[in-house]
């Protein structure tokens, strides 16, 4: 626990950064909301790579099945990806997050940015940060996705984790509700996905995911110093890959 404690307050000063960032006050018109949603896309699909990362680490996806891990750390991710990858749409149906979040894009008339589909192509992560630089992306954005794949390609399994605990799970709660507050004052019925879209991440990621996800985190790095020390930095730098992310949101409409 004491582990855990230290990894927080070294994280703390930038989760504080994120707390007071203009971006919580930023959202007060529909071309603000065009590029807030614009830039945050990106955030929500690499989101979903670091899931599906953790999850080919942590449990067998092979045809040919063992064990593999912890079985409570396969609960744990097997959890937290049921959530993501297929949860419950308005409607009762099911559908991913992602894909909720286009949905929620196409209603309000914000189209979604032509490189994120054209990504489907690529057969690797290898291959993805390769062609990468080619396309004509904002300098943040490209930064961001480099961060991610790269940690996804390099990284050890205490950093994925940490960097999905810490730098994404962990934080989305705070924002959104702040968020949330702010569109509520605007068209409601303008808006009904992405207030269903921000308040599941509060229900599900506030309540139980991120409680979830750092008790992943303590169990991939045990009382091993050396891997609570490669955690906390990897969620110090996916920390401030999102400070940069969302300084250039603000940054789009100055």
């Amino acid at each position: 626990m004491s582990n855990l404690i230290e990894l927080q307050k070294s994280i703390a000063p930038f989760k504080n950064i994120l707390r007071n960032h203009p971006i919580n006050s930023y959202i007060q018109s529909h071309e603000q909301l065009t590029i807030f949603m614009q830039h945050h896309i990106f955030a929500v699909w690499d989101f979903m790579s670091l899931v599906k990362k953790l999850q080919v680490e942590l449990t067998s996806v092979d045809a040919l099945w063992f064990p593999k891990g912890s079985a409570e750390t396969r609960f744990l991710i097997n959890e937290i990806v049921l959530g993501e990858e297929s949860d419950i749409d308005p409607e009762g149906g099911y559908i991913s997050h992602f894909d909720l979040y286009i949905r929620a894009m196409t209603e309000l008339s914000i189209l979604v940015p032509t490189s994120l589909m054209e990504f489907k192509q690529f057969k690797s992560v290898e291959e993805f940060l390769r062609a990468l630089p080619s396309y004509n992306l904002p300098e943040s954005i490209h930064e961001f996705l480099t961060f991610t794949f790269s940690s996804i390609l390099h990284g050890s399994i205490e950093e994925i984790a940490a960097i999905f605990t810490f730098g994404r799970e962990d934080l989305i709660p705070d924002m959104f509700q702040l968020i949330l507050n702010q569109l509520r004052l605007q068209s409601p019925d303008k808006i009904k996905t992405l207030t269903y879209y921000l308040e599941r991440h509060i229900e599900v990621d506030g309540d139980h995911h991120s409680h979830l996800a750092i008790s992943m985190v303590s169990q991939l790095c045990q009382d091993n110093p050396k891997a609570w020390e490669r955690a906390t930095q990897a969620a110090i730098r996916s920390l401030e890959a999102r400070i940069k992310l969302w300084d250039g949101i603000v940054n789009a409409h100055s």
